[in-house]
């Protein structure tokens, strides 16, 4: 994860790691691979929450997401947390340059 400040917006930037499996495509058996996706992702500045968003299993493998957050300083801790739709969270911080 990348956070940047520039003209008085905080840009962030972030990979997440997922299969991200819609489905519809079928393994080598041809039997459907069931759905796993990421449903819901959290943007935190300083612990506030920013960034409150739902997505669905149309968004690819390993997405990238950007958001731009009005305001921000220098060192303020961002952190980006997300839930699939089995379960499984994960999140990441990082401090704005």
């Amino acid at each position: 994860m990348r956070a940047t400040l520039a003209g008085g917006f905080t840009d962030i930037r972030v990979l997440m790691t997922h299969p991200m499996e819609t489905g519809l495509r079928k393994d080598q058996d041809g039997k459907l691979v069931p759905m796993h996706f990421i449903q819901s992702v959290i943007v935190k500045v300083n612990g506030k929450t920013v960034v409150d968003s739902q997505t669905s299993q149309a968004v690819s493998r390993n997405p990238v997401f950007s958001f731009r957050v009005k305001g921000g300083a220098r060192g303020d801790k961002i952190e980006v947390s997300w839930v699939d739709n089995q379960g499984e969270t994960n999140s990441t911080e990082a401090a704005v340059a």
